[in-house]
C-alpha cells in the first residue's frame, strides 16, 4: 500500500486525526487476516474502501484474500487449476462450487483473462447467474482489466480506462448487489466504477 502518512515504525506521525484512524484500521485489517478472522478484516475492509485516500489498486486483491477460504499455498497452482477443470466435467451437480475454486485460483496465479473467461461463460446461465459471489469476482476482474495493461501495477490514478470493460464491472457489481444488497465489495467498487467514469469522458 502507498500510505497516506508515514507508516508508524517512521519518526513522522500522522498530521489528523482521519490519518490516524486510517492507519489503525489498515493495521486491524491486516492483523485480522493473518489471525485468519475473516469477520473483522471484513468490516475492516468495508470502513477502508469508502475511505477516498484509499487507492482502489490496493484493494482489489484483498478483496479477492477475504473471499477465499482455507486456501494452501504449497499446492501446486497449474496442477490444481486442471483438476478443477476435470472436475468441473466429472461432477455437474457441484459445478458451482467447483467454478468459484477456479476462479479464485486463476485469481491468485495471475490468470485473469482466463478466469474472467469462465465467469463470462458460465455466468448467463443457472444457477451461476443468481451467485452474488461469481459477479463480485467477474466485476473486480473486469475493473482491473479496464485499466492499461502498463498501469496495472502502479499506484498512480489511472489515465485511461475501457469503456467496454468498465461497463461490464458495473453490471456485474449492479447483479451482485441486487442478489445481495448488503454486500460490502459490490457496493464500494460500484463506488469506484463511477468515479472512473469521469476520466474515460475526459479523454
Amino acid at each position: 500500500m502507498s500510505f497516506v502518512f508515514a507508516p508508524s515504525s517512521d519518526a513522522k506521525t500522522p498530521d489528523t486525526t482521519r490519518k490516524i484512524h486510517i492507519r489503525r484500521l489498515y493495521d486491524v485489517l491486516h492483523i485480522c487476516i493473518q489471525r485468519n478472522d475473516a469477520k473483522r478484516a471484513t468490516r475492516a475492509w468495508t470502513i477502508l474502501a469508502h475511505c477516498k485516500e484509499i487507492k482502489w489498486q490496493t484493494m482489489w486483491m484483498t478483496s479477492v484474500h477475504l473471499l477465499a477460504e482455507n486456501l494452501d499455498e504449497s499446492e501446486k497452482m497449474s496442477e490444481r487449476i486442471e483438476f478443477l477443470r476435470v472436475m468441473m466435467l466429472q461432477h455437474p451437480d457441484d459445478r458451482e462450487n467447483i467454478l468459484k475454486e477456479l476462479v479464485l485460483r486463476l485469481i491468485i496465479s495471475k490468470q485473469y483473462s482466463e478466469a474472467l473467461d469462465d465467469l463470462e461463460l458460465y455466468l448467463p446461465s443457472f444457477p451461476y447467474q443468481d451467485n452474488p459471489l461469481l459477479h463480485v469476482y467477474a466485476g473486480l476482474l473486469s475493473f482491473y482489466l479496464a485499466q492499461p495493461a502498463s498501469q496495472r501495477t502502479s499506484l498512480m490514478p489511472v489515465s485511461q480506462f475501457n469503456p467496454s470493460r468498465l461497463r461490464n464491472a458495473q453490471s456485474f457489481f449492479e447483479r451482485a448487489k441486487f442478489l445481495d444488497p448488503m454486500n460490502p465489495m459490490a457496493e464500494a467498487f460500484l463506488q469506484r466504477v463511477s468515479q472512473a467514469f469521469p476520466r474515460i469522458q475526459s479523454h
